[in-house]
């Protein structure tokens, strides 16, 4: 049968064949000449001096196929000076579905807040015995950070609380007392934010995914979907400041744990992971006004940070999470420490130094200014300095009629396959691979048709004959 094809059937089908083999063979040469150790799970990258101690990462374990797959499970990873792995500590066999904050204590323990479907579990870990000392079971869904206030005391970001029967959000942070087991304090979103505020009231309003205690009445919380990082004093009850506005992405777009720091003359400063604008920045309180005084990366540089720590010799630690790394910055966006951990890092500290920022500002450093992030070693996808396969598409249609459905494309595509991504892929090889199954399945697809047109001309053919 296929011998009738005409002749140029079959030159469509051999073009159709070179296409998709050409599209596919970058995969597959990256999946032959791959030789690293379980696809570089664990690994340093770029170590031009070694780490000021211990840092202990907290891996999200993003489960792509679903919640209860082990092959991105939940973990705590502690990485030695030089970027050597120390110690795992596999989550996904102990009952967390995902790894969230993870804070230093006075005692050199670690506070964790984990989560499983409906529940948040917040514990404190031994990491020589890998023992919990004590552990506290919420009813609470995706909470992401759990901090200590006092030796009874934790305080809770309730970032999903809504309420079905009033259709109303009840997004709150709590103060929790150990002891007696009751919650003693409660601050209400609803109460000092319109109902307009992100579009309207839902079951992810706020999604308050930081706190952090200042002192005995201060808090720093981060309502992630309102753009914004505000200070709550829990005497009053008042925001007494207040980063960024609902929607106003130059400032804030969707940021992960902010810190607060003061410069020496006093001057409030935060240092912000600005997760959708792929950067981290900093901004200081000069004449009443939030002024940005430094700006490292942006896209193709980091993809979605989400957390960054001033250390005390004026670097920065960032988690740099569909990068799956960790690295430390100068102030001038050097790379001088890096550390690889899939799937989805979500916070770093470095141990000996507590759970928040304790470097000088940048304004203390007069090292104000916009940098790039460079010097990574690139033994991942989107870390070298080969521009990432989505920048490349955003800069291409630039200032073009389709600028806008082609952004929202490569935003899109920056922030999903990180997490189907073989390690061994780059994003070049990985949209090629696309591309080529997307074209095999359209060749398939129009060769079914062309084939049933067939068999319904020939069933004619023979029907006709039998009738006449």
């Amino acid at each position: 049968m296929n011998s009738s094809l005409p002749p140029r059937r079959w030159l469509l089908r051999g073009l159709a064949l070179l296409a998709v083999l050409a599209l596919l063979s970058p995969a597959g040469v990256a999946a032959v000449t791959d030789s690293s150790s379980d696809h570089a799970d664990l690994q340093r990258g770029t170590i031009q001096s070694p780490a000021d101690g211990e840092t202990v990462v907290s891996v999200q374990g993003f489960h792509f196929e679903g919640r209860d797959s082990e092959k991105k499970p939940a973990r705590l990873v502690s990485v030695g000076e030089r970027g050597e792995t120390e110690w795992v500590y596999n989550g996904s066999k102990r009952g967390a579905t995902w790894f969230y904050d993870v804070d230093p204590m006075p005692n050199g323990n670690l506070l964790v807040t984990s989560t499983k479907p409906g529940t948040t579990l917040v514990y404190e870990l031994d990491p020589e015995t890998k023992e919990r000392e004590w552990e506290e079971e919420f009813d609470l869904e995706d909470t992401h950070d759990v901090a200590r206030l006092s030796e009874d005391e934790l305080v809770v970001a309730n970032m999903r609380q809504w309420d079905e029967g009033y259709d109303t959000s009840n997004d709150r942070v709590f103060v929790y007392n150990r002891t007696t087991g009751e919650i003693t304090w409660e601050w209400y979103f609803k109460d000092h934010y319109p109902e307009s505020t992100d579009g309207g009231m839902n079951e992810d309003w706020s999604h308050v995914n930081d706190v952090d205690v200042l002192d005995d009445e201060r808090l720093l919380l981060s309502p992630r979907n309102f753009d914004q990082a505000i200070i709550v004093d829990r005497e009053t009850g008042e925001i007494e400041e207040r980063l960024g506005e609902d929607d106003d992405h130059d400032v804030l777009n969707e940021q992960h744990n902010p810190d607060y720091l003061e410069s020496e003359d006093g001057a409030p400063t935060m240092l912000v992971a600005d997760s959708e604008n792929d950067r981290v920045v900093e901004y200081a309180k000069e004449d009443g006004e939030w002024t940005k005084t430094w700006e490292v990366g942006g896209p193709g540089q980091l993809n979605w940070p989400r957390d960054a720590d001033r250390l005390p010799n004026g670097n920065t630690l960032i988690t740099d999470t569909l990068n799956h790394r960790v690295i430390e910055v100068t102030p001038e966006g050097e790379i001088v420490w890096e550390y690889y951990a899939t799937w989805g890092p979500y916070d770093a500290e470095r141990v000996e130094h507590g759970p928040e920022s304790n470097g000088p500002t940048i304004a203390d450093m007069e090292a104000q200014g916009t940098y790039d992030v460079r010097g990574s070693a690139g033994l991942r996808p989107g870390t070298g300095d080969r521009l990432p396969f989505a920048v490349r598409v955003e800069a291409t249609f630039s200032e073009t009629p389709l600028e806008g459905p082609m952004v929202e494309f490569a935003r899109t595509w920056s922030h999903v396959t990180p997490w189907i991504q073989p390690t061994w892929m780059t994003s070049w090889d990985f949209a090629f691979a696309v591309f080529g199954l997307l074209t095999a399945l359209g060749w398939g697809a129009v060769e079914v048709v062309y084939q049933r047109r067939r068999l319904l001309d020939r069933a004619r053919t023979v029907a006709a004959r039998i009738r006449a």
